[in-house]
């Protein structure tokens, strides 16, 4: 089996896709797999699964997401850097305890940033533009970290450094300097 995945959580306007991209040069012979695109292939199918605001709230998605990274690592042997916001406790627990009841451990990291520089992020952000999803997550994130969330990881704080510092901070506590 392939090394620890890296598992990168935080709410949107953190910093995880920029900071995922990033850690993957410093990493030798790690793989981003970015969990919503699992997400994404579910969106697609037609019909469509039950309605929902998110398809984290589907079993599959949770579920294909430990299996994508475990056949992922058995075939290629190399580290995954996994980029991915869950909120809801529940939901990490079945991720993480997957991942471990397949023998891979992880090294988990939450990408943090303030509610003002994360709303000016979402607001500003050129590539996706604002978002009333992306904006809806703020409160459950704030409320995640105060809980739980923080209690799980390594934390990063984003709000006053670049993607490229915290891409070099994780980095470096993967590769125990």
């Amino acid at each position: 089996m392939g090394t620890a995945p890296t598992s990168t959580r935080s709410v949107h306007g953190a910093g995880k896709t920029t900071t995922s991209a990033l850690l993957q040069q410093l990493l030798p012979n790690a793989r981003v797999l970015d969990a919503e695109k699992v997400g994404e292939v579910l969106m697609d199918i037609k019909p469509g699964l039950p309605a929902s605001d998110n398809f984290q709230h589907w079993e599959p998605w949770r579920t294909l997401v430990v299996e994508t990274a475990r056949r992922v690592l058995e075939y290629t042997g190399d580290t995954l850097v996994m980029p991915m916001t869950v909120l809801v406790e529940s939901y990490w627990r079945e991720i993480s305890d997957g991942l471990t009841g397949h023998g891979i451990p992880i090294q988990h990291f939450v990408l943090h940033a303030d509610q003002a520089t994360l709303h000016e992020r979402i607001q500003n952000d050129n590539d996706l533009g604002p978002s009333t999803f992306r904006f809806a997550y703020l409160e459950p994130y704030a409320v995640a970290a105060r809980t739980w969330l923080h209690d799980e990881a390594e934390v990063i704080d984003t709000t006053h450094i670049t993607p490229d510092q915290a891409a070099r901070q994780i980095a470096a506590s993967v590769l125990g300097r």
